[in-house]
């Protein structure tokens, strides 16, 4: 994900109704394995690269029987995608194993590939669980929406944006109870997130989906922090350009991304122009539901 800047919000539009966040999901089928969808701007003229993701993944997720569902997903982003333009998605069925399958995807837009996706989906099986414990930060009922400090402008900009109006964001202040103490050289942040409205009962594919679009929103800049505040955080002009390398993501257990999540991150190292940030989405019960690990180019602005 290309470092959001308030350049990307439309200064002024006419009041609209949040549509759906299930809607920026959706894909058009042109063929058995060809899909096709359009993904809205992340930074002037750059598609947002967590859309891109999504998109890819539900792409994978069409060909494979719903008894299967993605465990993991591993990504490169290759090159800039344009958001005023079609992105299709070409789907490779390499394994069909009696308990996993995997697929590759080629998003290709104006005959380049601008973004790699292996994607691996296994039928469920019983065995004995174990998983870190949720740090015990406050509840996002306790803590002010991430848009709050923003001008009313800004605001309602947001709200009438093509995919940030039907998100919630709430951030965790550094020093609130049961924040874990700052490890040296490892810069951190908590934030709790889900989509402002609800998805339909019964498709954990669309879940999937949504948690990877929303693994981009704040992952890269942790790797940033040392440097600058997060996009929903800054009040002022970014010193560094940053932007998505690869992103892979693990799902552990099943869960809901229309209900709160917390999104523990932490970056644990960053050099040769090149930021590492880990996450990990834990749910309301404390339970471990997905990681994810990306790599982030950082260089600093002019």
């Amino acid at each position: 994900m290309t470092d959001l800047t308030e350049q990307q919000i439309p200064a002024e539009q006419a009041p609209r109704p949040a549509a759906p966040f299930a809607e920026l999901l959706e894909i058009e089928q042109l063929d058995e394995n060809t899909f096709r969808g359009y993904c809205h701007a992340g930074a002037p003229m750059r598609a947002f690269g967590g859309h891109v993701a999504a998109q890819a993944l539900a792409a994978a997720g069409r060909t494979c029987e719903a008894l299967r569902a993605v465990h993991s997903l591993h990504s490169y982003f290759l090159l800039p995608g344009n958001p005023t333009r079609p992105i299709t998605y070409e789907v490779e069925r390499l394994r069909e194993g009696v308990t996993y399958a995997t697929r590759r995807v080629r998003a290709v837009q104006d005959r380049n590939e601008i973004f790699s996706l292996t994607a691996s989906f296994k039928r469920p099986e019983p065995t004995d669980e174990r998983h870190r414990g949720m740090p015990p930060v406050p509840a996002p009922e306790t803590l002010v929406d991430a848009f709050s400090h923003w001008p009313e402008e800004l605001r309602e900009a947001v709200r009438n944006s093509d995919g940030f109006r039907d998100l919630e964001l709430r951030f965790v202040p550094p020093d609130a109870p049961g924040v874990p103490p700052t490890v040296p050289g490892m810069p951190q942040q908590f934030v709790w997130l889900r989509t402002a409205t609800p998805f339909p009962a019964g498709d954990p594919l669309l879940h999937a989906c949504a948690l990877t679009y929303l693994s981009d929103l704040t992952l890269a800049s942790t790797a940033g922090l040392h440097e600058q505040p997060n996009f929903f955080q800054r009040t002022e002009p970014p010193r560094l350009l940053m932007a998505s390398l690869d992103h892979a993501m693990w799902f552990h257990r099943p869960f809901r991304a229309d209900e709160w999540l917390l999104f523990a991150q932490r970056s644990p190292s960053a050099s040769d122009g090149r930021g590492l940030s880990l996450g990990e989405f834990y749910d309301r019960d404390g339970r471990l539901v997905a990681s994810a690990a990306q790599e982030a180019l950082i260089r600093r602005l002019p």
